[in-house]
């Protein structure tokens, strides 16, 4: 935390981290947290990397600082431990974008394709699936299928730039999209190169095609971490939602290492931003809100997890 935080933040950061210790609760943030949810998490990362950790880790008590599906994806690998979700309005707009019964008139229209479902869905869509993908196993997820038709849903960008890397697949796009990254223009990008000259641009794959093409790697979150720490480059643009300069500026004094990471001023995800400390507090000292799942989804929803767990990260 910055030594100069108020008093107030100071308060309430002790009070989370006496509170947490004596529950032996872990506290999990997403790279897009903000900075204060970052400082007092014992984990930070990719959604479903966060997830697979909590399941591993010793402790019953999981507050998931992130939207709505990740929590739930900590639920469905670690259904015997109670998963904490301190905002319930704290959603993807992206995983709201497609639901189940969407997803079998997909399977209806295309009975011969492997439904592939990014991370990014809620469980009951996960449920009806083939398969999921992350941003950063996307590409070697659909390779390794042998079906050569691909329904890939909700993310139409991540999908579009999978096609480019996959031309033998017929991959079906469907019409979803990350509003924070869709939103992210290429005029936005350009404007700060032109500041900083010699900055790398890094981009997410949820952006939109005309700014992947000028983008000089294109990264899950996790993969902007090691890109820019074995970079030569010293200045970074992050096309991605802002707060991961934060996560990318700590991973590199971490290392030692004198790097500058510029965001894209506007890329802000406002569900991510519900998460706060009061509210983590709140959860627990109530132990609310929990995520609860039907026995059903959870074990139908794990089988797409654990068969890309297979192929790989």
């Amino acid at each position: 935390m910055h030594p100069f935080a108020p008093a107030g933040t100071r308060d309430l950061r002790q009070r989370i981290l006496d509170l947490k210790a004596e529950q032996n609760a872990l506290i999990l943030a997403h790279n897009y947290q903000m900075p204060e949810i970052q400082d007092i998490a014992d984990l930070i990362g990719d959604s479903l990397a966060l997830s697979q950790q909590a399941a591993e880790a010793g402790a019953e008590v999981i507050v998931f600082c992130g939207v709505k599906f990740m929590a739930e994806s900590a639920k469905i690998l670690s259904p015997g431990k109670t998963i904490l979700h301190p905002d319930e309005g704290s959603v993807c707009p992206m995983a709201a974008m497609v639901d189940a019964e969407t997803v079998r008139l997909l399977r209806a229209e295309h009975p011969d394709a492997a439904v592939v479902a990014y991370v990014n869905t809620t469980a009951e869509v996960k449920a009806e699936v083939d398969i999921c993908c992350t941003s950063a196993n996307a590409v070697k997820t659909i390779e390794r299928l042998p079906e050569r038709d691909i329904v890939f849903i909700p993310d139409m960008n991540l999908g579009l730039y999978v096609r480019r890397l996959v031309p033998g697949k017929n991959i079906i796009l469907y019409p979803g999209y990350c509003p924070t990254h869709n939103d992210i223009t290429l005029r936005q990008v350009l404007d700060i190169k032109t500041a900083h000259p010699g900055a790398e641009i890094m981009a997410h794959p949820e952006s939109i095609p005309e700014v992947l093409d000028h983008a000089d790697g294109v990264f899950s979150t996790e993969g902007m971490i090691r890109y820019s720490l074995d970079s030569p480059a010293r200045e970074f643009i992050v096309v991605t939602e802002r707060e991961m300069t934060y996560r990318l500026a700590m991973e590199a004094r971490k290392a030692g290492l004198d790097k500058v990471y510029y965001p894209i001023p506007t890329a802000i995800c406002p569900n991510m931003k519900r998460i706060t400390l009061e509210k983590v507090l709140r959860s627990l000292e109530t132990s609310s809100p929990a995520i609860h799942l039907p026995p059903d989804i959870v074990q139908r929803a794990r089988k797409p997890l654990d068969r890309m767990l297979e192929i790989g990260r």
